[in-house]
């Protein structure tokens, strides 16, 4: 009777655990979808905004605008492909991608992640240059900072795209998520084993490309509050000027660059470190590969809102109410 007793009481502790887990997953899916969805609709809005001003209103485009472009796409579409399966993880579903669509989902995340990264990095270099001390070192290349934007971007998306396409020969659907014992496994695909000299150029690469975004953003940031705190000072001094500094546009639009600079190295150190650790370790953990997925879509998220700051554009430019009423009527 004893023995009976405890298998029911293990059986039932057991059910018990499977629903609490149900429970975490249901909740942290909940959370993804709305993380997900604001992202991805403030992303989509600002994007749109430069869409439009370069289109139809060319007199009120500014020379950051066509980095800012490319930084909310990069953002919307990893967004999507990194929230959506997750999501769809979290909420226990497994639908059949199959291998050319676990090869999309994951190439065009890497891309994109990449992508912001490097316009990020881009913009405060942008923005560094623009409240440069005048002098003969900065002359040239504040009149031709505009000009190397586009082919810039431009360099960078295909780079990238050629870095990451070993995951287009690499990557399967993961048709057994049982097995983690043949390669890395995600959500609803694998990646096969590398090589040990593939592995490592392979990594090193990455690892060369984002630590020297990632130095050049922290140089123009740290450069950007030399300029920022010695402006202070001056302005300290004459009284008379501390309203109109701190209402310049260009000061204004330092902050946001800055406080986007802290949000991604932050959220770009936190992910890479628990992605580290979940390599490291023997048993596959998906409540921590969850976290990961929150934390890696963090700075996707929080960006479009911390750029509204300085937008004035959405309060001047209704296109979306004259593009309604147009329907409309």
């Amino acid at each position: 009777m004893i023995c009976l007793q405890d298998v029911l009481s293990l059986a039932g502790r057991s059910k018990r655990d499977r629903h609490s887990a149900m429970s975490r997953d249901t909740l942290f899916g909940i959370l993804l979808t709305i993380q997900t969805g604001t992202g991805f609709l403030g992303n989509s809005l600002l994007f749109a905004l430069y869409m439009h001003t370069f289109f139809s209103l060319p007199c009120q485009k500014k020379p950051a605008d066509g980095i800012l472009a490319h930084l909310t796409l990069a953002n919307a579409l990893t967004l999507l492909f990194r929230g959506v399966p997750s999501i769809v993880s979290s909420f226990g579903m497994s639908p059949e991608l199959g291998d050319t669509g676990c090869k999309l989902v994951l190439y065009t995340h890497r891309v994109t992640r990449s992508i912001s990264l490097y316009t990020t990095s881009l913009q405060s270099i942008f923005q560094a240059v623009t409240i440069a001390v005048p002098g003969r070192k900065w002359t040239w290349l504040k009149n031709n900072i505009s000009t190397l934007i586009q082919p810039s971007i431009f360099s960078c998306w295909v780079i990238s795209m050629a870095i990451y396409s070993q995951i287009i020969l690499r990557v399967v659907a993961n048709r057994n998520t049982t097995d983690v014992t043949s390669g890395y496994t995600g959500y609803f695909w694998k990646v096969s084993i590398y090589k040990h000299h593939e592995a490592g150029t392979f990594l090193t690469t990455v690892l060369i490309q984002d630590m020297f975004f990632l130095s050049l953003m922290a140089c123009s940031s740290v450069y950007m509050v030399t300029i920022l705190s010695r402006h202070h000072r001056v302005a300290r001094l004459i009284r008379s000027s501390v309203h109109s500094s701190r209402s310049s546009p260009e000061h204004r639009a330092t902050h946001v660059i800055l406080m986007l600079v802290c949000c991604f190295i932050f959220f770009y150190c936190t992910n890479t470190f628990l992605t580290i650790y979940q390599h490291l370790g023997n048993n596959r953990n998906w409540q921590l590969e969850n976290v990961n997925a929150f934390i890696s879509s963090c700075y996707p998220t929080i960006c479009p809102f911390v750029l509204m700051k300085n937008e004035k554009r959405i309060a001047r430019v209704n296109f979306i109410n004259s593009r309604s009423r147009i329907c409309i009527h």
